[in-house]
């Protein structure tokens, strides 16, 4: 299953840690995979390389995360209803829960 936990301070969204594998069908053909994958380096690279914003990425084996350093955090905001809609859609394959900091 794929976890994927947002930070939100208030109504701002912070930051997101995302890990796992969906196990919704084989490496190469799964969908949840790749469209969490695809939407994940989107949100990042809009956030770093269009807007400019101040970010620490991590990529490490099955997990990625982003913390805003500055700017707002409504391109995560956009990450994390667009992966709601796929929870919804695969709850067996998908997690996703807000953390308050």
């Amino acid at each position: 299953m794929i976890k994927a936990i947002f930070e939100r301070s208030g109504e701002d969204f912070t930051g997101f840690s995302i890990s796992g594998h969906s196990g919704y069908s084989e490496s190469g053909s799964d969908i949840v995979c790749a469209s969490v994958s695809s939407a994940v380096m989107l949100t990042c690279n809009l956030a770093t390389e269009i807007f400019k914003l101040r970010a620490d990425v991590d990529v490490k084996d099955d997990n990625i995360s982003m913390k805003l350093k500055s700017g707002s955090g409504d391109i995560v905001r956009g990450l994390y209803d667009h992966l709601r809609v796929l929870e919804e859609e695969y709850p067996k394959n998908i997690s996703v829960k807000i953390s308050e900091v």
